[in-house]
């Protein structure tokens, strides 16, 4: 698992399979992205804006991990 705070774009990845084969993503949630593999397994998460959504975020706490 590895997870991605992007200052750049907003953004919070959590990566929970890096090599599996994208099928689709959904958004959940408003702001809330899951992203499938092939099998129906759900493979990562993304959470758009995320500096007003975490207080880490805001403050730059959350590294790759």
């Amino acid at each position: 698992m590895k997870a991605i705070d992007d200052a750049r774009t907003d953004t919070l990845s959590i990566i929970l399979e890096a090599d599996a084969v994208i099928a689709e993503s959904d958004e959940d949630k408003p702001g809330v992205i899951l992203v499938y593999a092939q099998d129906g397994k759900l493979v990562s998460l993304e959470i758009v804006d995320a500096s007003t959504r975490f207080t880490e975020a805001r403050h730059g706490g959350l590294k790759d991990r």
